[in-house]
Protein backbone atom coordinates (compact mmCIF):
# COMPACT_ATOMS: atom_id res chain seq x y z
CA UNK A 1 0.00 0.00 0.00
CA UNK A 2 1.51 3.90 -0.81
CA UNK A 3 0.81 6.30 2.01
CA UNK A 4 0.53 9.63 1.32
CA UNK A 5 3.85 10.25 1.42
CA UNK A 6 4.65 7.99 -1.22
CA UNK A 7 1.82 9.40 -3.61
CA UNK A 8 3.26 13.03 -2.77
CA UNK A 9 6.92 11.37 -3.61
CA UNK A 10 5.62 9.92 -7.18
CA UNK A 11 4.05 12.80 -7.95
CA UNK A 12 6.68 14.67 -7.76
CA UNK A 13 8.81 12.68 -9.95
CA UNK A 14 6.19 12.31 -12.46
CA UNK A 15 6.56 16.12 -12.58
CA UNK A 16 10.37 16.43 -12.87
CA UNK A 17 12.53 13.05 -12.20
CA UNK A 18 16.13 15.01 -12.22
CA UNK A 19 14.95 16.00 -8.74
CA UNK A 20 17.73 15.38 -6.21
CA UNK A 21 17.06 13.43 -2.86
CA UNK A 22 17.35 16.99 -1.49
CA UNK A 23 15.04 18.75 -3.80
CA UNK A 24 12.53 15.71 -2.74
CA UNK A 25 13.32 16.38 0.99
CA UNK A 26 12.46 19.50 0.92
CA UNK A 27 9.48 19.67 -1.53
CA UNK A 28 8.30 16.92 0.89
CA UNK A 29 9.41 18.38 4.55
CA UNK A 30 11.25 14.51 5.17
CA UNK A 31 15.17 13.78 5.56
CA UNK A 32 16.64 13.38 2.26
CA UNK A 33 17.34 9.58 4.02
CA UNK A 34 13.99 8.94 4.43
CA UNK A 35 13.21 10.26 1.00
CA UNK A 36 16.37 7.80 -0.48
CA UNK A 37 14.83 4.89 1.32
CA UNK A 38 11.44 5.46 0.01
CA UNK A 39 12.22 6.02 -3.34
CA UNK A 40 14.58 2.58 -3.36
CA UNK A 41 11.62 0.94 -1.98
CA UNK A 42 9.42 1.94 -4.49
CA UNK A 43 11.94 1.22 -7.45
CA UNK A 44 12.50 -2.53 -5.77
CA UNK A 45 8.56 -3.27 -5.85
CA UNK A 46 8.09 -1.95 -9.35
CA UNK A 47 5.86 0.90 -8.59
CA UNK A 48 8.66 2.66 -10.22
CA UNK A 49 9.97 1.13 -13.42
CA UNK A 50 12.24 3.95 -15.41
CA UNK A 51 13.24 7.24 -15.59
CA UNK A 52 12.77 8.18 -18.95
CA UNK A 53 12.97 11.64 -21.27
CA UNK A 54 10.33 13.38 -22.78
CA UNK A 55 10.73 14.67 -26.81
CA UNK A 56 9.38 17.21 -28.60
CA UNK A 57 8.42 15.31 -32.02
CA UNK A 58 8.79 18.39 -33.79
CA UNK A 59 12.13 18.84 -32.69
CA UNK A 60 13.14 15.18 -34.03
CA UNK A 61 11.21 16.41 -37.50
CA UNK A 62 7.97 14.02 -36.89
CA UNK A 63 5.26 16.35 -38.02
CA UNK A 64 2.31 13.35 -38.37
CA UNK A 65 0.85 11.81 -35.28
CA UNK A 66 -1.81 9.31 -35.87
CA UNK A 67 -3.49 6.57 -34.04
CA UNK A 68 -4.27 3.80 -36.54
CA UNK A 69 -6.95 0.95 -36.02
CA UNK A 70 -5.62 -2.16 -36.82
CA UNK A 71 -8.31 -4.72 -37.75
CA UNK A 72 -7.37 -8.54 -38.33
CA UNK A 73 -9.36 -11.23 -40.29
CA UNK A 74 -8.14 -13.93 -39.12
CA UNK A 75 -7.08 -14.33 -35.37
CA UNK A 76 -5.37 -16.97 -33.24
CA UNK A 77 -2.22 -17.09 -31.28
CA UNK A 78 0.27 -17.20 -34.02
CA UNK A 79 -1.33 -14.28 -35.88
CA UNK A 80 -1.05 -11.90 -32.84
CA UNK A 81 2.43 -13.37 -32.23
CA UNK A 82 3.51 -12.39 -35.32
CA UNK A 83 1.82 -9.21 -35.19
CA UNK A 84 2.98 -8.52 -32.10
CA UNK A 85 6.57 -9.36 -33.61
CA UNK A 86 6.29 -6.69 -36.36
CA UNK A 87 4.99 -3.66 -34.70
CA UNK A 88 7.67 -4.28 -31.65
CA UNK A 89 10.82 -3.53 -34.51
CA UNK A 90 8.56 0.00 -35.93
CA UNK A 91 10.26 2.82 -34.48
CA UNK A 92 7.61 5.04 -36.09
CA UNK A 93 4.75 2.63 -33.29
CA UNK A 94 5.22 4.26 -29.99
CA UNK A 95 2.40 2.33 -28.22
CA UNK A 96 0.01 -0.40 -29.22
CA UNK A 97 -2.96 -1.52 -27.53
CA UNK A 98 -5.16 -4.88 -27.70
CA UNK A 99 -8.16 -3.60 -27.76
CA UNK A 100 -11.75 -4.55 -26.94
CA UNK A 101 -15.05 -3.41 -29.90
CA UNK A 102 -14.44 -3.20 -33.63
CA UNK A 103 -10.33 -2.82 -34.23
CA UNK A 104 -8.17 -5.42 -32.97
CA UNK A 105 -5.72 -3.19 -32.02
CA UNK A 106 -4.80 0.12 -31.53
CA UNK A 107 -0.83 2.14 -32.36
CA UNK A 108 -0.08 5.13 -31.65
CA UNK A 109 2.43 6.57 -34.17
CA UNK A 110 5.14 9.54 -35.33
CA UNK A 111 5.91 9.88 -38.78
CA UNK A 112 7.88 12.61 -40.96
CA UNK A 113 5.33 13.18 -42.95
CA UNK A 114 2.27 11.78 -44.57
CA UNK A 115 4.12 9.83 -46.97
CA UNK A 116 5.94 7.91 -44.56
CA UNK A 117 2.94 7.36 -42.61
CA UNK A 118 1.07 6.08 -45.75
CA UNK A 119 4.23 3.22 -46.62
CA UNK A 120 3.84 2.59 -42.93
CA UNK A 121 0.33 1.66 -43.49
CA UNK A 122 0.47 0.40 -47.05
CA UNK A 123 3.97 -1.54 -47.16
CA UNK A 124 4.33 -2.41 -43.48
CA UNK A 125 0.81 -3.20 -41.67
CA UNK A 126 -1.38 -4.01 -44.52
CA UNK A 127 0.90 -6.92 -46.57
CA UNK A 128 0.79 -9.20 -43.09
CA UNK A 129 -1.11 -12.20 -43.49
CA UNK A 130 -3.34 -11.79 -40.70
CA UNK A 131 -4.55 -7.78 -41.37
CA UNK A 132 -8.25 -7.03 -43.19
CA UNK A 133 -8.06 -3.48 -42.59
CA UNK A 134 -6.53 -0.33 -41.03
CA UNK A 135 -8.06 3.23 -40.19
CA UNK A 136 -6.04 5.86 -39.76
CA UNK A 137 -6.66 8.97 -37.23
CA UNK A 138 -4.20 11.95 -38.18
CA UNK A 139 -4.18 14.20 -35.17
CA UNK A 140 -4.72 17.80 -35.83
CA UNK A 141 -3.89 19.10 -32.31
CA UNK A 142 -2.94 17.65 -28.83
CA UNK A 143 -5.17 19.34 -26.42
CA UNK A 144 -3.30 17.74 -23.05
CA UNK A 145 -0.02 16.16 -23.28
CA UNK A 146 0.75 12.92 -22.16
CA UNK A 147 0.40 13.70 -18.29
CA UNK A 148 1.58 11.88 -15.36
CA UNK A 149 -0.66 8.77 -13.91
CA UNK A 150 -2.92 10.23 -10.66
CA UNK A 151 -1.75 8.99 -7.41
Amino acid sequence: MLDDIDKRLLAALQQDANLTTQQLSDRLHLSASQIGRRRQRLEAAGVIRQYTVRLDPAHLGLAVQAFVQVHLGTHGPEHSDSFARLIAHRAEIVSAWTMTGDADYLLRVYCEDLSALNRLIHDVLLPHKAVARVHSQIVMDQLKRDGPLPT
